[in-house]
């Protein structure tokens, strides 16, 4: 069952996010907004390729040669190699080299199809190939679904700093089959529930609680069960999203978690997954707002603990503490020299503040380092 969810941009409709079980419905949905006798690029990773590639490229050319709009020529394919480290300024180089000999124009389309990495340098080719084409979102991992691929925040690393170049570009479909999370590791699907764990945090208690009583059917993988979370996960993005856009306020809410995660993903040469990093960032941010008597004692612990379940990190070994403090003053989400930091009222009610000390990220930071100190204690 298909369920559509329109999302929001200066009160006006902007785009669907249409959660699915397949890739059936989405040669309809590219027709309906005009692509029919346009040209489209698949944009994906080695990874994704093999797994997807061609069944999408093969749905888009026989439907196009249906429709006598040019048969196969009309659909291609671009394919990078998969990793964090290739989310950079010369892959997207590469794209723009792809589209200009294919004879893409502004008309024309590009599909990200793939996790947040694909999505972010899509959506940023996007925006700057010709000033401007159209692109829609097929993520294909829960990090991407639940987070990467809402909002229009499209960029690359540079230099190894996250997202430090990027720009805003909204797709014009979200596409979200939902089946594909069956095929991922336990890892990178876990790594994703993080981003969803973090929706109820800070926006939802009520959806927080019914991540935890429908732990059994979650980490199974229930096929209705997962739908549900996708969209109830969803819905809260969508509505932070839609009330601040261009993030300039209440938008930073959903960086819960990532300053110190940003931090820590950097320092270990992006051998953690992001979801994972976040985790420990949740946890680290939970613990200054216990200290800042906002949680109670027992409120920390249970959100420390409710991750372990499941299966995300809440220490770390192999850190230098005062590295990562370092780390977060190079983070993006810097306002005249100070952190926009994401604190916890309580479950469900997250607070920006910009009066976080060195001390307290230090103190947070320590709190989920597990030296070998204490592995011998």
């Amino acid at each position: 069952m298909s369920e559509r969810l329109p999302v929001l941009y200066q009160k006006k409709p902007c785009y669907d996010i249409l959660f699915t079980r397949s890739f059936d419905e989405l040669w309809q949905e590219l027709e309906a907004l005009g692509y029919a006798d346009r040209k489209i690029c698949i944009v994906t990773d080695s990874r994704v390729d093999g797994l997807y590639g061609e069944e999408l490229l093969g749905i888009l050319r026989s439907h196009s040669a249906e429709s006598g709009t040019g048969g196969g020529s009309r659909a291609v394919k671009y394919v990078f190699p998969e990793g964090e480290e290739n989310k950079t300024l010369d892959t997207v180089k590469g794209i723009y080299r792809f589209l200009i000999e294919e004879g893409f124009d502004r008309r024309d389309l590009l599909l990200a199809l793939g996790g947040g990495v694909t999505g972010d340098i899509t959506g940023y080719a996007a925006a700057t190939y010709l000033r401007g084409i159209d692109f829609v979102q097929i993520p294909t991992t829960l990090l991407a679904q639940a987070d990467s691929s809402i909002g229009g925040k499209t960029g690359v690393d540079f230099d190894g700093y996250k997202n430090m170049v990027g720009a805003f570009k909204m797709p014009r479909l979200v596409y979200m089959n939902v089946a594909v999370l069956q095929t991922l590791d336990d890892r990178q699907f876990f790594s994703g529930f993080a981003e969803v764990m973090k929706h109820g945090l800070i926006r939802d208690s009520l959806f927080y609680e019914w991540l935890i009583e429908k732990m059994y059917e979650i980490c199974e993988r229930d096929p209705d069960v997962l739908q549900e979370m996708m969209l109830r996960s969803c819905t809260i993005k969508k509505q932070v999203v839609e009330k601040d856009p261009l993030e300039q306020g209440e938008r930073a809410l959903l960086n819960f978690g990532h300053t110190v995660g940003h931090a820590i993903e950097k320092a270990r040469n992006f051998e953690l997954y992001h979801g994972e990093c976040v985790a420990l960032g949740a946890v680290a941010a939970a613990y200054i707002s216990w200290k800042r008597e906002l949680l109670s004692m027992e409120e920390y612990y249970e959100i420390r603990d409710m991750f372990v379940p499941f299966y995300l990190p809440i220490t770390i070994d192999n850190i230098d503490p005062r590295e990562i403090l370092r780390l977060t003053k190079s983070d993006k989400k810097m306002e005249s020299g100070r952190i926009k930091f994401v604190l916890l009222k309580k479950i469900g009610r997250a607070v920006l503040d910009n009066t976080v000390t060195d001390e307290e990220i230090l103190a947070a930071v320590n709190e989920i380092y597990y030296s070998e100190e204490d592995a011998c204690e």
